[in-house]
């Protein structure tokens, strides 16, 4: 059956049949170098545990995104602005994370709107999945914990068990994610407001959470990227030796863990001696990318769609008991998401 894309230009008015149907939500936050890649990816996994189902998929951009121009007309035909949402519904949502450019969460220019986004999904989604940096934003805003940093990045690709009997879990007793981040989310402070830990790795820590929000929804959590294609993470790789050579960061930087076979990881330490002794931008030209890229494999695939296609059942089931009519105490409230204001009853940061 059809994953529609639902764009901007579109507006699309397929109706689908009723009870094997579902209306989902991507907000994408990526960098501009990693932003199609990133709605690429989405579309493929979606579509993957999908077969038998009719899916609506809708884009959202957050213009406080900081975007190139050219990539915000890029984005404009297929993007809606995250401001429609305030008025409608979605059966799913994902969020994506961006780059940090600020040293607070609290100082960066998406805040209000990724707060309000957080607010709103409680409401507004049957589930709701926060990746990476959104799943930071998204649990300082509710209860205010915050991230540590961490000695060096988090980089590569990591075991991680099942730590509980969740529906989300079924059949998925040890996965294989990639993970690319600076910072980490503390285990017991999850659990002390109510989170429960989903996936655990002994090298990458808390990899996903889940909690039961107080509107209904489902929020679930990914510290990494089960999405990520084969080459994504030597894609990044590539992009921080290109910062290295351009005096953009002070240290080389370290290869992926658990992620390139032996050969492709010679050819990478052998690029790195090479770029120490002889430090300028222009060698990023000579960079293996596709003698790397030609051994790499997908490890974690079959793990992810068997946590995203557990998301996708849960969603159905829970669809059924979706919204009750809109009363007029809902109606309020949806019109104070509409104005900007945040609903009296959620001001608490208990989820």
């Amino acid at each position: 059956m059809p994953l529609l894309l639902d764009t901007a230009r579109s507006g699309s008015t397929v109706d689908f049949p009723p009870g094997n149907d579902l209306t989902i939500g991507l907000v994408n936050n990526m960098p501009d170098a990693a932003c199609e890649a990133t709605e690429r990816q989405f579309l493929d996994l979606i579509a993957a545990v999908t077969p038998d189902m009719a899916v609506r998929l809708k884009l959202f951009s957050i213009p406080e995104i900081p975007r190139a121009d050219s990539m915000r007309e890029l984005l404009a035909p297929r993007y809606h602005d995250v401001a429609a949402l305030w008025d409608t519904r979605l059966d799913g949502l994902i969020v994506t994370g961006t780059e940090p450019r600020a040293a607070k969460l609290t100082d960066e220019p998406y805040w209000p709107t990724m707060t309000r986004l957080v607010d709103w999904a409680r409401e507004n989604t049957v589930s709701t999945i926060w990746s990476c940096l959104a799943a930071h934003v998204a649990v300082l805003h509710a209860d205010g914990i915050e991230r540590r940093p961490l000695k060096k990045k988090l980089f590569g690709v990591f075991d991680c068990d099942a730590v509980a009997a969740h529906p989300l879990m079924t059949g998925v007793t040890r996965s294989r994610v990639p993970h690319s981040r600076y910072n980490d989310l503390p285990a017991a402070a999850l659990t002390a407001s109510g989170y429960g830990l989903l996936g655990r790795s002994e090298a990458a820590g808390v990899d996903a959470f889940a909690r039961e929000e107080r509107g209904g929804s489902l929020f679930v959590f990914f510290q990494g990227h089960p999405e990520y294609d084969a080459n994504s993470l030597a894609r990044e790789y590539r992009r921080d030796v290109g910062r290295y050579l351009r005096g953009e960061r002070e240290h080389y930087p370290a290869v992926p863990q658990g992620y390139l076979n032996d050969c492709a990881r010679a050819l990478a330490n052998a690029f790195r001696v090479r770029a120490i002794d002889d430090r300028r931008a222009e060698l990023i030209a000579d960079f293996p990318m596709a003698a790397i890229e030609s051994g790499l494999d997908n490890t974690w695939r079959r793990s992810a769609i068997g946590v995203y296609r557990n998301w996708i059942d849960d969603l159905q089931l829970r669809k059924t008991h979706r919204f009750a009519p809109a009363g007029p105490m809902r109606r309020a409230r949806r019109d104070a998401w509409r104005m900007g204001a945040r609903p009296r009853a959620d001001i608490s940061s208990a989820g």
